[in-house]
């Protein structure tokens, strides 16, 4: 990249919208004529959110402990809060703040206006100034797993204004010694990140800061905003500054430090990362299609390493699932992996790509369940522990992938831990809780009661605000046996295989035969009537779905589609439902509507491009032998919500539990239910995909012809042989080998259509 650059006194005027172009600006200032895949990712994807949560353009290593973003609400903010040092949620400011300046105003909480900002997945750079224009500086940044590197270039230091850094935390201990600040701050859950950060130049004062001023009579300071300050010489230019993070201790942020960035090289730590990242990204490579196509699929692939984070240090990690440090014993351990989100599509997506990267955060799981002390499998955990947000208790899907896939987990101990978090934590959204009764009446009846209007809550697991969520918590859980059975299937036990089959079907009874939904039903049996499948449920359909309405809840019994079929009369009735979903209308206006559900965005009728339990949807067509409109329907949904551009992501991406999709779908495949090893086929964006997979194979999908129009499969062909089934199995693409599939610019309604080319129940 580039580094010449003009410092310019600026002030707080309008930011530029075009991503695109600020990414194509970074792009440009490549020292590299050929694009590497990681020239591709624009970070900027998505930073304005269509309503609620937007992307944030993360720098990091693939999966590592450090990241960090600019810390500002969105792309349109005019003001940066300091510089960042570690996000430890993808949703939450930095941790620690670092405020250069040399205008003698120094606080330890500081905003700046900024411009020229170029980021990459592993550096940044941009100029910074006061909000009145003044004290500009240009700053640089590079990232490793768990240390860092700042360049910051002062413009100007007048006599009397030497150039300073302070450093501050939110709320904890900060100390400074010579070149050297150390501290740490409080997180939830009594959890602490610690820092160790050093500078290359000897400052002539350090000290604590106090009513704006350095004491340096004061070594250390603690509580909120407590602040540390070097003062470097009369006309000191730059300062580089190095740090190390941990969350076991400053002695170990030290060493984190030192062994990953030993020397103040900065371009050293940013070629690294770009390695790092060109390794991880090139696993995938299209050609053809469109450059904007392939910034789309690669920004979207970046944006699946961001979460599970690895936090082991030296061979050790903090735990706050039981708040102590553990040795790994050479397994990694990982957390901050929203399962709810991620189990779709970004466990299948690494499981293929990096199974021994799955096995660990798999593990991981399974030490968490031990540390918690329930021995019951996490479903939200995070850096300080497990949240319990959502609902059901999707951590079991991704244990049964893996199992049916083959990769190597302690299959016994991960049943365990499963069956005890469905049948012993209760089931009620949003909570830890052992079981209440809702689950006894789960348990008896096979559906979550719904409350009749006016009705209260008697259970007090419930959550006042997330609710019961009955119809989204009995599809969940019923899905959630059918994976539970899988394992149990894998280990021989075939009485307990059998009984969670059959809980399996639980779906059925919640679901309405005269209007073909699933239904609320209040505990005497009896549908909730009147009912509006549109708005009914309060705030986000709390009280009867969750996040979503009754038409993509509808459509949530991915282990069965076939029974589903059979529930809605056949294969007509079915298409014409999904059909309908795309085409019903709002019913209100868009204000109501998304007052009412504003996690439902990127609506197609009534489907929601924005949240994950819609992302199966448009490929199950294929179970109705129409896997033309399968294609039409994945191909249109790309076009219009997934975009090189601010808003070109249509709802909250929360870890690679939307952008997964995006990856699947530009390939031509999708993993509709985990826990069954096969894949839907869909309609590749790119004429030619290869995937180097895990196990060292390469797989190949060959789209001749592929193009906007040309967007229907004319006919396939697997290893040379004639393939005529919507679907492949995860032992022929693990073998390696080639799909091609011929594109047309019309439908033929006779490729895979028969009922012996539908995805099957099971291998």
């Amino acid at each position: 990249m580039n580094r010449n650059h003009k410092l310019l006194l600026f002030g707080a005027g309008c930011l530029s919208l075009l991503a695109v172009s600020a990414f194509h600006a970074c792009v440009n200032a490549s020292a590299s004529e050929v694009k590497e895949p990681v020239d591709f990712v624009n970070p900027y994807i998505g930073n304005i959110s269509h309503l609620l949560v937007p992307t944030f353009p993360t720098v990091q290593l693939p999966n590592s402990m450090l990241r960090v973003y600019p810390e500002r609400a969105d792309y349109t903010a005019q003001l940066l809060n300091g510089l960042p040092v570690i996000v430890t949620n993808h949703r939450e400011r930095s941790a620690f703040k670092i405020n250069p300046g040399h205008d003698g105003a120094m606080s330890a909480i500081k905003q700046y206006t900024y411009d020229n900002e170029c980021l990459t997945p592993y550096d940044f750079s941009v100029d910074i100034a006061t909000p009145e224009g003044n004290d500009p500086m240009h700053v640089h940044y590079a990232v490793s797993n768990q240390s860092a590197i700042y360049d910051i270039d002062f413009d100007s230091s007048e006599p009397g204004k030497p150039a300073y850094i302070a450093v501050s935390t939110g709320n904890g201990k900060i100390n400074v010694d010579g070149n050297r600040i150390s501290g740490w701050q409080q997180l939830p859950n009594d959890t602490r990140v610690y820092v160790w950060l050093e500078v290359d130049k000897a400052p002539t004062a350090s000290g604590i800061l106090e009513d704006g001023s350095v004491n340096s009579g004061l070594g250390s300071a603690d509580g909120e905003n407590a602040c540390a300050v070097w003062q470097f010489a009369d006309g000191t230019k730059n300062v580089r500054l190095r740090y190390g993070v941990s969350f076991i201790s400053e002695e170990q942020a030290a060493n984190n430090l030192e062994r990953e960035i030993p020397k103040y090289d900065i371009d050293a730590v940013a070629a690294n990362g770009r390695k790092v990242w060109n390794d991880a990204l090139g696993r995938i490579d299209v050609k053809g299609g469109t450059d904007d196509q392939k910034t789309v699929l690669y920004s979207s692939y970046y944006r699946t390493f961001e979460r599970p984070i690895c936090m082991s240090e030296d061979g050790r990690y903090f735990s706050a699932f039981d708040g102590k440090v553990h040795e790994d014993e050479g397994t990694p351990f990982y957390t901050d992996d929203w399962i709810w989100d991620t189990y779709r599509a970004a466990h299948p997506l690494r499981t293929l790509m990096d199974a021994d990267r799955e096995e660990a955060i798999l593990a991981s799981f399974l030490r968490m369940a031990e540390q918690m002390g329930t021995g019951w499998m996490p479903t939200f955990p995070e850096v300080n522990g497990d949240s319990r947000r959502m609902n059901s208790n999707h951590g079991v899907a991704s244990i049964a992938d893996a199992v049916v896939k083959g990769l190597d987990v302690d299959t016994l101990k991960a049943y365990e831990a499963c069956r005890r978090g469905i049948e012993e934590k209760t089931l009620a959204p949003w909570s830890g809780n052992p079981a209440g009764w809702i689950d006894a009446f789960y348990a008896e009846h096979g559906y979550i009661p719904a409350l009749r209007p006016g009705e209260k809550e008697t259970d007090p697991n419930v959550n006042g605000w997330e609710k019961r969520q009955p119809i989204a918590v009995t599809l969940g859980t019923s899905y959630d046996q059918w994976c539970l059975a899988r394992i149990a299937e894998a280990l021989g036990k075939a009485d307990d295989a059998a009984r969670y089959d059959s809980l399996s079907h639980n779906y059925r009874n919640v679901y309405n035969a005269e209007t073909a939904f699933f239904h609320p039903k209040d505990k005497d049996g009896k549908f909730i009537e009147p009912f509006d499948y549109r708005y009914d449920g309060g705030p986000g359909a709390r009280e009867f779905y969750g996040e979503n309405n009754g038409w993509v809840y509808r459509w949530d019994v991915p282990h069965n589609v076939a029974d589903l079929i059979d529930l809605m009369g056949g294969n007509e009735k079915f298409a014409a439902n999904l059909d309908q979903t795309f085409r019903e209308p709002l019913g209100r206006g868009k204000y109501h509507f998304y007052y009412t559900l504003p996690d439902h965005t990127g609506n197609v009728g009534q489907f929601s491009m924005a949240n994950e339990p819609s992302l199966h949807i448009p490929y199950l067509y294929n179970y109705a032998g129409m896997p033309w409109k399968t294609q039409k329907c994945i191909r249109d949904l790309l076009k219009m919500w997934f975009r090189n551009d601010l808003m070109g992501v249509p709802g909250d991406e929360d870890g690679g539990g939307m952008t997964s999709f995006v990856v699947f779908s530009s390939l031509g495949f999708y993993p509709v239910t985990p826990g069954l090893p096969i894949y839907n086929i869909g309609s590749p964006l790119f004429e030619h995909a290869s995937m180097k997979l895990a196990n060292g194979n390469t797989f190949e999908i060959v789209a001749e012809g592929a193009s906007d129009n040309n967007k229907y499969i004319q006919s396939a062909r697997l290893n040379g042989q004639e393939w005529n089934k919507s679907w492949i199995s995860h032992a022929d693409i693990m073998a390696g080998g080639k799909l091609e599939l011929q594109m047309g610019s019309h439908p033929n309604k006779a490729w895979a259509s028969a009922p012996e080319s539908i995805p099957p129940r099971s291998l």
